[in-house]
């Protein structure tokens, strides 16, 4: 398992009122949990149905036998927790779906990090309990910390950008020490720095803004990088003050 610890760590208030089983799910859940840090495959065997499908946040998927291979005691300099939280539970009969969300923290190496992941989980009611039947686990993507610029560096930047093939335009220009993009049919957005020729808009995570140059060090035109594939905007002009 990628992640440090997959379920530490979470009391969930049960209604008395409620007659499904997510107590027991949670519960096994934890138990799982407790059992990735010493690498207690005994656990995870119990839990994990034969025909168990899960897919991680690194884009892989596997079954029983492989998953139960990555349950090895974490290494030394490696500590933290996860907390979960309930998100949506449904039960049918003898199968039960509950949505969770896994805030973590890790202590790695002395420097302590963040992360979160939302989890969807499939259960199956067998003669000898629930037992987990799929999983699918996803990387929450946040925003990076921004770092500010001078006007004189954010200046390189400004100016207007055609889409390669289009006619399609982007106008940069920069207010209160922002660079702000502005393009037709959309509305004005603030681009913040990451770093040097790496910009993001707040709360789109998905999409980075990335700089190029030409051969005399000036800015050309960047490439709105959607995951990983980019779309290229040449730069037309320089703005003027």
């Amino acid at each position: 398992m990628h992640r440090l610890v997959m379920f530490v760590g979470s009391a969930l208030l049960i209604s008395p009122a409620l007659a499904d089983d997510r107590s027991i799910i949670t519960a096994q859940m934890q138990q799982l949990a407790d059992a990735v840090v010493p690498g207690d495959v005994a656990v995870w065997d119990k839990y994990l149905d034969p025909n168990v499908i899960y897919a991680e946040e690194n884009d892989t998927y596997k079954g029983k036998a492989d998953a139960l291979k990555e349950i090895t005691p974490l290494p030394a300099g490696l500590s933290g927790t996860i907390q979960i939280v309930l998100l949506s539970y449904h039960e049918d009969g003898d199968a039960a779906v509950a949505l969770f969300r896994q805030n973590e923290t890790e202590h790695y190496f002395g420097q302590t990090i963040h992360a979160t992941y939302l989890t969807s989980t499939t259960w199956k009611k067998r003669a000898n309990g629930w037992k987990l039947l799929a999983e699918q686990v996803l990387a929450e993507k946040s925003d990076p910390p921004a770092i500010n610029l001078t006007n004189v560096q954010l200046e390189q930047y400004a100016g207007t950008y055609r889409l390669k093939d289009s006619e399609a335009t982007y106008n940069l220009t920069i207010s209160a020490g922002k660079l702000v993009a502005s393009r037709s049919g959309h509305k004005p957005a603030t681009w913040n720095a990451e770093a040097c020729d790496v910009f993001f808009t707040a709360g789109d995570p998905r999409i980075r803004n990335i700089f190029r140059r030409g051969s005399s060090g000036k800015v050309n035109g960047f490439v709105e990088r959607r995951e990983m594939w980019d779309i290229v905007w040449v730069k037309i002009s320089q703005a003027t003050d």
